[in-house]
C-alpha cells in the first residue's frame, strides 16, 4: 500500500469504517450453536457506522496511555484487504488529529529557522522541554520527505542546538525533512536514549506518519558524540522503524545497542582513529569486527560503513553521513527478523517488525529469531547472559563481551502476518524452538489490523493476520474459542481458535460460553 496517494490522504481526515457483524454465540459447556440472522440493509449500515465508531473510540482511547487491546471481531477475504487498511488507517489519523497533545509546527524552510517546544511527560523526566528545529531543504513534488533526526553532542545546549541547525543546514542531502531536537536537561539526564526521549522518538513517528508529508521507509537517525552514542543506541532500539541509522564521534559497547537488532538497516559509524577518549575507537573496532562478521554470515543484510578515520581525533568531517544514509530505504516486511529485546532505560519495545511480546520472559534480555520459508515460520527464543571478557584499565568500560544464550521456557510472542511474508490462502505451518506447533488456516480480521496499527502506529505495518505462540514446551496454540461467520451468506460457521479457522473443534477438547479451552480428563 502507498499512503501517499491523494486517496489515503483523504482517508486521513476521516471515512466511514465498513464492516459485517459475527453471528452470535450462545453455547454450554459442550456445544456451540449457531443463530441465522437475516438483517435489511439499514441495519447492516446502522451496524457498520457502529464498527466504525467503535475502532475510532478505540484508538482515542489507547492514546494517552498506549496500552488496551481492540476486542471487536469481522473476518477478511484476502479482497477486503487493501480497503480494510485504508479505512483503519483513516480511523487512526482521525484519533490522532482530535488527540489533545502538543502538535508539530508547520512545515516551513530549514532555513527559516522556524522552532517549536515539546513538553515531556513529567514522570519520565523532571522539567522536560524539548525545544526543536523544523524545517525542509528544498521541496519534492508530492511534498513526501525523508526525514533526517539529528541529535547534538554534549557541550552547552544552546551552541550544541545552534550548531546543529547550521551543520544540518549545510549537508549535501536535499530535499529533506529534519527534526533537530535540544536536549532538555543537563547533568544525568543528557542522554538521548533515557526514557522521556523515547516519548518524544514516537510521538514524532507518530505524529509525521499520520501528517503523511515523511516517507515512511526514508526515517533516518544520527548525531556526533554524545548523539553519536544516542543515535547508535536508537539504531538497534528502533531499528525497525529506520531506512539507516548514523552515529559519528562515537562508540558504544554492544551490550547497550546490540548490532544483531540492525539486519535490515544500514548502518554508518564513523569515528577518529585517535579518538580514545572513553574508549570510542576501540568499541568502533569492536562494532566495525561485528558488523563485518553478520554480513559475512548472511550476506544480503547487515550493510554497514564503519571506519576508523586515519589521523583524525574527536572532530572528523561529518559531510559524507547524511548521503550515504539518503541512499537507503526500508526493508518492508523481512522474512528473518533478529530481535534483541534489551532494556533501554528500564524499558523494552513490546514489538519489533511483525513480533509482539503479550507475555514477556522476564530475567533479562531474550534474543528471539523469526525466519519463515515459503509458508512455514520457525521462531525460537533464548535468554541472553552478557560475561565482559575485556575491560579498559583506566575507565573500567567494557570493551567485548561474551554471550551465553539459554532457551527459553516460557513467555508468548504474537506473529503478525501478511501476503508479502506468507500466502495467507494456504495453511501454514509454525515451529516453536525446534517443535512442531501449528498447521492449519490462519483467518484473517480486522482485529489484527486496529491492533497492529495501534502497537506500531505505522502506516506500512497493518497485519491482517497473526498467530500467538507459547515458549512453553508442549503448549498448543488453541487458546481460545470464538464462533465466527463466513462473509458469503450461507457458508457454515467456523470457529476462530486465537487466528486458526477450524471447522470444528479437534478431539479433547470442549467448547465453553466463556471461550476457554478445556481439556478432556
Amino acid at each position: 500500500m502507498n499512503i501517499h496517494t491523494p486517496k489515503a490522504k483523504a482517508l486521513c481526515l476521516g471515512a466511514a469504517f465498513m464492516a459485517a457483524a459475527a453471528l452470535p454465540v450462545n453455547a454450554d459447556s459442550r456445544t456451540v450453536k449457531t443463530v441465522a440472522v437475516t438483517e435489511p440493509a439499514a441495519a447492516t449500515a446502522d451496524k457498520t457506522a457502529d464498527e466504525a465508531s467503535d475502532i475510532t473510540n478505540f484508538f482515542s482511547s489507547y492514546l494517552p496511555d498506549m496500552s488496551g487491546t481492540y476486542e471487536g471481531s469481522r473476518p477478511l477475504s484476502e479482497a477486503d484487504f487493501d480497503a480494510a487498511r485504508d479505512e483503519v488507517w483513516a480511523a487512526w489519523c482521525e484519533a490522532n488529529n482530535a488527540f489533545d497533545e502538543e502538535k508539530l509546527i508547520p512545515l516551513a524552510p530549514l532555513a527559516q529557522k522556524k522552532s517549536g517546544v515539546w513538553n515531556l511527560p513529567s514522570n519520565l523526566e523532571p522539567n522536560a522541554v524539548m525545544n526543536y528545529w523544523f524545517g525542509y531543504k528544498g521541496r519534492t513534488a508530492d511534498n513526501v520527505y525523508p526525514l533526517f533526526v539529528y541529535l547534538h553532542g554534549s557541550g552547552d545546549r544552546d551552541s550544541e542546538w545552534n550548531g546543529g541547525h547550521t551543520l544540518c543546514t549545510s549537508f549535501n542531502d536535499s530535499p529533506s525533512l529534519y527534526f533537530i531536537p535540544q536536549i532538555p536537561n543537563t547533568g544525568e539526564y543528557y542522554r538521548w536514549w533515557q526514557k522521556a526521549k523515547q516519548y518524544a522518538w514516537e510521538k514524532l513517528l507518530r505524529q509525521v506518519f499520520v501528517a503523511g508529508y515523511v516517507d515512511p521507509n526514508r526515517v533516518y537517525f544520527f548525531g556526533i558524540s554524545e548523539g553519536g552514542y544516542g543515535s547508535q543506541r536508537l539504531a538497534s532500539f528502533y531499528a525497525d522503524y529506520l531506512a539507516a541509522a548514523g552515529p559519528m564521534a562515537g562508540g558504544e559497547p554492544l551490550i547497550n545497542a546490540p548490532a544483531e537488532n540492525c539486519r535490515h538497516i544500514a548502518f554508518s559509524l564513523r569515528t577518529g582513529a585517535n579518538d580514545n577518549g572513553f574508549c570510542r575507537n576501540q568499541l568502533t573496532t569492536v562494532a566495525k569486527e561485528t558488523f563485518d562478521s553478520l554480513q559475512a554470515l548472511y550476506p544480503d543484510d547487515y550493510v554497514h560503513n564503519v571506519q576508523l578515520i586515519p589521523g583524525q581525533g574527536h572532530g572528523i568531517d561529518y559531510s559524507p553521513t547524511t548521503p550515504w544514509l539518503k541512499r537507503y530505504t526500508r526493508r518492508l516486511h523481512p522474512k528473518h527478523v533478529n530481535w534483541e529485546n534489551y532494556s533501554m532505560d528500564g524499558i523494552q519495545r513490546k514489538g519489533f517488525y511483525n513480533l509482539v511480546v503479550t507475555d514477556d520472559p522476564g530475567s533479562g534480555p531474550v534474543y528471539y529469531c523469526m525466519d519463515i520459508e515459503g509458508n512455514h515460520i520457525s521462531i525460537t527464543a533464548d535468554r541472553v547472559r552478557y560475561y565482559a571478557i575485556q575491560t579498559d584499565a583506566s575507565t573500567g568500560i567494557a570493551i567485548r563481551y561474551r554471550r551465553v544464550y539459554s532457551t527459553v521456557r516460557n513467555g508468548k510472542v504474537l506473529i503478525y502476518l501478511n501476503n508479502d511474508m506468507v500466502d495467507l490462502s494456504q495453511p501454514v505451518t509454525v515451529t516453536v524452538n525446534g517443535n512442531e506447533y501449528f498447521e492449519g488456516m490462519l483467518q484473517p480480521d480486522v482485529k489484527h489490523m486496529v491492533n497492529s496499527c495501534a502497537t506500531f502506529f505505522d502506516p506500512e505495518r497493518i497485519y491482517p493476520a497473526a498467530i500467538e505462540v507459547n515458549f512453553r514446551p508442549g503448549a498448543t496454540p488453541v487458546e481460545s474459542v470464538e464462533l465466527s461467520d463466513a462473509a458469503a451468506p450461507g457458508t457454515p460457521a467456523f470457529y476462530d481458535l486465537s487466528g486458526r479457522r477450524v471447522e470444528k473443534p479437534g478431539s479433547g477438547i470442549y467448547v465453553t460460553s466463556t471461550g476457554e479451552k478445556v481439556y478432556r480428563q
